[in-house]
Order: structure tokens, then sequence, then C-alpha cells
């Protein structure tokens, strides 16, 4: 299972480790030190694996979880839970498609071995532009929480005066850039910190912002908002999809039929840490919650510094896995002859480059993740395994139970992604 490039086939769908370590939206794998044994078939224990999914499922999206509570209203948590049922379950099959054909490693591969070298381009797609728009929300979530901490600030540059938001963006921007030029994953598995960790301190230092100093939990909250709910909804999906990571954390367990555990314990203990987080912030802050629960904070606190530095931790560590992929495949686009360090540099500084171009155009945290959440992590995350699944195992020839549920958990998807899709558009344009 190496990584080596094959030239003449696609662009760099074939590097199996890099392309789905990295991977998860969403997403949010770091590499911790224990999934570089990836390389040799199964060696990971149970735990570790369990570690990684947590990694994997817990990311950006327990700060916008409160805003997506916010904007549906109370009742909208059973689409919470609906939601995390069906990833759990489009999890579930993607290892039975893995279980299926043993030579299926990859994301990708599971795309092939359904619709050939179709499907292998689509799920690569998904999970490339999904990738690139989680790192650019990386960037609107640094500027957006370094200008709440510091207020007021501008910068002068050669005569243009460039605003507080915008400077700190590209100042972020500069500062993940020598990350991204790291050829060397276990280099990057030590320039990225504990996701499951720092999920967990965010969590905790805002509960205990809301009990101990000042703000209560008196809030009420709606019950429903009906014209919020496809933005809850989209949100709520954008928690949940690391499925693009799943395939990796499979073949790397020493005892392959115990994933079906791991997952129960990864979507167990992740939707009891979203869903606290809902209700906790929402109880402090009521609809006012913003795209980020983190710029509601009193930032003269303490805990809601310890919430905030681990914030704008967090995206700095994860970036350059984030991109790794992309990377990777556009250097496969250049002759072979050229300097592969100088391609790492040039590709690694084009992308950086660009995702804060987009920042900058536009930087709306919750609008770009619902985007993210309703069109790329629903699909990558929902549909396609449902699908691959159908036609791997043969399932759509028979009528049956299980038709008829996969039936339905693909209609509810292409539901959430029509109206999530629709709804985010419609926010970010009449927000530019």
């Amino acid at each position: 299972m190496g990584t080596q490039h094959q030239h003449g086939g696609p662009p760099d769908l074939n590097v199996p480790l890099l392309l789905d370590l990295n991977h998860s939206k969403l997403q949010d794998l770091e590499a911790p030190g224990d999934v570089v044994d990836v390389h040799v078939d199964g060696t990971t224990s149970f735990f570790k694996t369990c570690f990684n999914g947590l990694n994997a499922l817990s990311g950006v999206g327990i700060l916008s979880i409160t805003y997506a509570l916010a904007s549906g209203g109370w009742l909208s948590l059973i689409l919470l839970f609906a939601i995390a049922t069906a990833a759990f379950y489009s999890g579930l099959l993607i290892q039975r498609c893995m279980d299926a054909d043993s030579s299926i490693r990859t994301y990708p591969d599971i795309g092939e071995r359904a619709f050939g070298n179709k499907g292998r381009l689509i799920v690569s797609v998904f999970m490339y532009v999904e990738l690139y728009l989680v790192a650019t929300g990386f960037l609107i979530l640094e500027g957006d929480n370094l200008q709440n901490l510091i207020p007021n600030v501008e910068f002068e540059v050669a005569g243009l005066t460039i605003g507080g938001k915008q400077g700190f963006t590209i100042i972020v921007a500069l500062i993940i850039l020598p990350t991204v030029w790291l050829d060397n994953l276990s280099l990057l598995s030590y320039v990225s910190a504990s996701g499951v960790v720092a999920s967990a301190i965010i969590l905790g230092s805002i509960i205990w912002t809301g009990a101990f100093d000042g703000i209560g939990f008196q809030q009420k909250g709606t019950l429903i908002n009906w014209d919020g709910i496809p933005t809850a909804v989209s949100l709520y999906a954008f928690c949940y999809c690391a499925h693009p990571v799943f395939p990796t954390l499979y073949t790397s367990m020493k005892k392959r039929h115990q994933f079906s555990n791991v997952l129960v314990v990864c979507f167990v203990l992740c939707t009891i840490s979203y869903a606290s987080m809902a209700i906790f912030g929402y109880l402090m802050f009521g609809s006012d919650v913003q795209s980020q629960i983190t710029l509601n904070l009193p930032t003269h606190k303490l805990s809601s510094r310890v919430a905030i530095y681990t914030t704008l931790v967090n995206p700095i560590s994860k970036y350059a896995l984030m991109v790794t992929p992309i990377v990777n495949a556009a250097k496969t686009w250049f002759p072979y002859q050229y300097n592969k360090r100088f391609l790492s540099l040039f590709a690694g500084t084009t992308l950086v480059t660009s995702t804060v171009t987009v920042a900058l155009a536009v930087p709306f945290f919750g609008s770009l993740m619902s985007l993210v959440g309703a069109f790329l992590s629903f699909t990558a995350s929902v549909i396609l395994p449902c699908l691959c699944y159908l036609k791997i195992s043969g399932t759509y020839q028979r009528f049956n139970g299980e038709t008829v549920g996969i039936g339905l958990v693909i209609l509810m998807g292409f539901a959430v992604v029509i109206f999530g899709t629709y709804t985010s558009l419609i926010d970010i344009i009449g927000n530019l």
C-alpha cells in the first residue's frame, strides 16, 4: 500500500494513506503519532482506532452547533439525532463495502468498485472540494476570533489600510504556510495537536463560563423556527462528515470485525458532546448566539479566554493535514522532471493564497460551513456510501426492508442537499 504516484492515471487519486488519513470534514483527523502504522496491515488496537475516529468526528462543528440549534429551535435537536443515526448507518455500509472486497483501501476505491472510473472521480471531487472549503473556513474562524480578542485594530501596509479581521486572516495564513510546505506526514503529526482534547477543553470552559462567570443558563429559546431548519440541518450534517477517513481506520485495525463497535463508541460520544454544547450554549445565549459560540464569550474572563485560545490553536494545527491530499494531487499534474521540492512549495503556496482570497471574499463562517455541510458533507458521508453499497452488494435488485431503509436515507439526504444548499447560497449572496 505504498504512496507512489501512478502516472498516466487520474490525478493522484491512488494515494490511499494521504488521501484518507488526512481527510475529514468536517472533519478533522489529525494524525496522532499512532496513526502512522497504517502502512502495516492491521496493527492498530481497538482503543487507538476509537481515539482516531473521535479525532475525525470531533471537529470545528462543535463551535457552530449552538448556532444551528438557535436557527432551528429546540425541536431541531430531533434532526441532530436523525442525522447522527443516518451517518452512523452509512458508516456501517462503508464497512460492508470493504468486507465485500479486500482490495478496497480508500474511499475513492469504494467509488471505483461500485461505478468504475466515474465513481472514483465523483468521490474524489467531493472529497477535495470539501477539504478546500473546510481549510478556508479555518481561516475565517481565526480572523473572527482574533478580531474578537483584539478589537479596533487596523494594519498599514505600503500605504494601504487593511481592516483588523482581514489583516488577522492574512497573518494566520502566513503562520500556517510553513506547515503546508512540510512533506513529511510524521512531522505534520507533531505540528497537529490532539483534536479530542481540544474539543473537550472548549466544551468544558464554555460550560464553566455559563456556570461560574455570571452568564447563567436562563435563556428560553424558541420551540421551533421553520425558516431556520435548513441552516440547522446543514450545520448538523457538517458535524458528521468523517466518512472518507473510515476506510483507513478500518484497514489499520488489528481486529477488523470490531470496527462497528468503534463506530458506536465514536458516534455516541461525539453526539453527546455536540448535543451538550448545543443545549448549554443555547441556554446561555438564546437566539443571540453567533455563528461561532466563542464570539459571544466575555473576553475578559479566564474561562472564555481558554476556550478562544484553544479554538485559535486548533485550526493552525489542522490546516496542513486537511490540504495535504490536495497538494499531492496537484503535484501529479506536472511533468515528472520538475523539481519535487519546488513543486511542493509552489503547490502549497498557491493553495494557501487561494484559500485566503476566498476567506476574504466570503467571510461568513456560519453560511460557508452550512454550504459545506449541506452540499458536500452530506453527499460524501451519507448519499454516496448508500449508493455504493446498493451497487456493490447487489441489494438494489431485491426489494426488502434494507432496500427501503437505504432508499429513505438517500431521499432524506437529497432533501438536505437541495434545501440546505439553496438556503446557504441565498444567505451568502444576501450578505455579500
